[in-house]
C-alpha cells in the first residue's frame, strides 16, 4: 500500500496524468467543432405551409427550402382541397427544423374510393336508405310505381341508368330508389279478371 501512494506522488504518474487530461481536452474541444459544423447547430428552417399546393408545386417549394420530402397515400378523399394536392403535413408548417429534415406530405386522391351497392331490392325503403348510408351512399330521390309492396324496393337507378345490387359506385353517389306504393298493377288486374 505505502508502494501505491508514493507511485501516486511520483513525478510520471503526474505528468501521465497531465498528458492524459489535455489529451481529453483537446477531444472534447475538437469533437464540438465538429458537431457544430456537420449538425449546423443553431441554423433552422422554417417549414412552409404546403397545404392545397399540387405535388408538383410542392416538390419545388421544398427543394428551394432545403428539405426532403416523402409522399405518403390518402385513402379518404376530402372534397374541400383539389384533386391530387397536399393535404397534410408534418412537421406542420411554421415549426423550425434542420436542414435536409424529410417532411411527410398526405395527398388527396383523385375523387371517393368505390363502394359496392347493397342488395335492397324487396327490402323497405327506411331500411334500404339506412344500408345504403351505412356503405357512404345517398338517396337521391324516391320513385313510386304500381307495385303490390307498398314502400318495398323493386329498382335502384344511378343516373338514369338502372343498377343491381353488387354494381360499383363512387362513395357519396346519390340514388333513385323505385319503389312500390300499395296499388295493384293494371296487368294483375287485367289478368286476375280473365281468369
Amino acid at each position: 500500500m505505502k508502494n501505491f501512494l508514493n507511485f501516486l506522488k511520483s513525478k510520471t504518474f503526474l505528468i501521465q496524468l497531465g498528458l492524459a487530461v489535455v489529451a481529453v481536452l483537446v477531444l472534447v474541444m475538437l469533437s464540438l467543432r465538429w458537431l457544430n459544423s456537420t449538425t449546423n447547430h443553431g441554423e433552422f428552417v422554417e417549414v412552409p405551409d404546403f397545404s392545397k399546393m399540387s405535388v408538383s408545386e410542392m416538390r419545388k417549394a421544398v427543394e428551394d427550402a432545403g428539405l426532403r420530402y416523402q409522399v405518403l397515400d390518402s385513402s379518404e378523399y376530402n372534397p374541400d382541397y383539389p384533386r391530387f394536392s397536399i393535404l397534410d403535413q408534418n412537421p406542420p408548417a411554421g415549426n423550425k427544423v434542420k436542414s435536409n429534415r424529410k417532411i411527410y406530405f398526405t395527398v388527396n386522391p383523385s375523387g371517393y374510393k368505390k363502394v359496392s351497392v347493397p342488395d335492397i331490392i324487396q327490402v323497405t325503403q327506411r331500411n334500404a336508405e339506412s344500408m345504403l348510408r351505412a356503405v357512404g351512399l345517398d338517396v337521391q330521390r324516391v320513385t313510386y310505381i304500381d307495385e303490390l309492396g307498398k314502400d318495398m324496393v323493386y329498382n335502384m337507378k344511378f343516373k338514369g341508368k338502372y343498377i343491381k345490387p353488387g354494381d360499383k359506385l363512387p362513395k357519396t353517389s346519390k340514388i333513385e330508389l323505385i319503389c312500390g306504393n300499395g296499388t295493384v298493377p293494371g296487368s294483375a288486374r287485367v289478368q286476375a279478371e280473365s281468369n
